[in-house]
């Protein structure tokens, strides 16, 4: 009887950390579908000027040039105002696939987010 019990309650904790260690991985993959990718606006540049991000990753442009600057893509999927220094601007990306970007004050500078 006790070896019975003993079984059951070994089973159970093992079931236990299987669920456990199975929510972790969960957990940790819907952070990473989540993550946040910063590209730098100064000295007239986009740094990085290619970035490759998985689908569901949000990325925040920071203008820290003294000029304003904007970032919109070649298509048109995301534009955002015109940004003064240190003004942000986010845009999270949930297609796989190859976005050219700009800006608009100055067309010279471009740059490119890869979604995969």
């Amino acid at each position: 009887m006790k070896k019975q019990l003993i079984f059951k309650m070994a089973a159970f904790l093992l079931l236990l950390v299987g669920v456990v260690a199975l929510s972790n991985k969960t957990a940790r993959a819907g952070s990473q579908e989540n993550a946040i990718t910063q590209v730098k606006i100064d000295n007239f540049s986009f740094t990085p000027a290619t970035v490759t991000v998985a689908p569901g990753t949000t990325v925040t442009w920071t203008n820290s040039d003294d000029v304003p600057h904007t970032v919109v893509s070649d298509d048109q999927v995301f534009k955002s105002k015109v940004l003064d220094t240190d003004e942000k601007f986010s845009y999270t990306f949930t297609k796989p696939g190859t976005y050219p970007y700009f800006c608009s004050v100055h067309p010279k500078m471009t740059a490119r987010i890869v979604v995969q």
